[in-house]
C-alpha cells in the first residue's frame, strides 16, 4: 500500500512540474517523508533528473545556456554545504528542515518579490538550489522565484536543463556521503512509470487546465504537506 500511495504522489508532483516547471519534489518530499525518510532525498531526485531530462529533450530549442553556467557554477558549492547537511543532522531534524523548505518555498512563490536574472543572482540562486536539493531534493523555489516572469516555455525549459545538472551533482554528493545505495534504486524504480505517465498526461491535458487554478492548488497540497512533515517532528 506504501508504494501505491508513493508512485501516485510521484505521478503528481511529475504533472505539477511538466506544467510549472518544478514542483516534484515540494509536492513529494514532504509526503513520502511521512510515509518513509529512505524517499528523501535519493528516490526523488532520481524521479526528478528522469523528468527533467524528458522535459530539457522537448524544449531544447528554448534552453538558454549561456545564463544557465552561473547558475550551475553556484550550485557546485550549494550541493557540497547540503551533503554536509546531511552528514551532521539526525532523521528528526532533517524532517523540520524538510518542513521549513517547503513552506519557505510556499511563501516565496506567492510573494510580490521581483528579482532580475544577473550573473550575481543566478549564482546565488544555483548556490541555494544546491543546498536545499542536495538535503531536502526541494530545489526548484530559488530558479523558479527567478525566472517566474518569464515565458512559460522559457521557464520549462531552463528549469529542466538546470535540473539535469543539479540531480547529477546531488546524487554524485550523495553517494559519496553514503546516502545514495541499493536500497534508493530499489525504492526510485517503481517512480519511473510514474514521472513518465505523469509528464505525458500533463502533456496532453496542461492546455486545458488554467495556470493559475493548478499553480494555487498545488501551492496548496504543498503547505499542507509541509504543515504535516513539521508536525511529525514534534511527535
Amino acid at each position: 500500500m506504501e508504494v501505491i500511495i508513493a508512485t501516485l504522489i510521484i505521478f503528481l508532483g511529475a504533472y505539477i512540474q511538466t506544467a510549472l516547471g518544478f514542483g516534484l519534489a515540494i509536492v513529494a518530499a514532504p509526503i513520502l517523508f511521512f510515509l518513509d525518510p529512505l524517499y528523501v532525498p535519493a528516490p526523488i531526485t532520481m524521479s526528478a533528473l528522469t523528468l527533467s531530462l524528458v522535459m530539457a529533450l522537448s524544449h531544447w530549442k528554448s534552453i538558454s545556456f549561456s545564463g544557465l553556467k552561473f547558475a550551475i557554477l553556484g550550485r557546485i558549492p550549494g550541493t557540497i554545504c547540503g551533503g554536509m547537511l546531511l552528514v551532521w543532522i539526525s532523521v528528526e531534524q532533517l524532517a523540520l528542515w524538510v518542513g521549513i523548505s517547503v513552506i519557505v518555498a510556499v511563501i516565496l512563490s506567492l510573494s510580490s518579490l521581483k528579482l532580475k536574472p544577473s550573473t550575481g543572482s543566478l549564482f546565488s540562486a544555483g548556490f541555494l538550489s544546491g543546498f536545499m536539493g542536495t538535503s531536502t531534493s526541494i530545489g526548484g523555489p530559488p530558479m523558479a522565484l527567478l525566472l517566474q516572469h518569464e515565458k512559460s516555455d522559457y521557464i520549462r525549459a531552463n528549469m529542466s536543463a538546470f535540473f539535469c545538472a543539479s540531480c547529477l551533482m546531488s546524487l554524485v554528493m550523495l553517494l559519496v556521503i553514503g546516502k545514495l545505495d541499493q536500497s534508493h534504486i530499489f525504492l526510485f524504480l517503481p517512480f519511473i512509470p510514474a514521472t513518465l505517465f505523469g509528464y505525458w498526461l500533463a502533456m496532453k491535458t496542461v492546455r486545458k487546465i488554467s495556470h493559475n487554478s493548478l499553480r494555487y492548488s498545488s501551492l496548496v497540497l504543498c503547505m499542507l504537506a509541509g504543515l504535516m512533515t513539521l508536525a511529525s517532528y514534534w511527535w
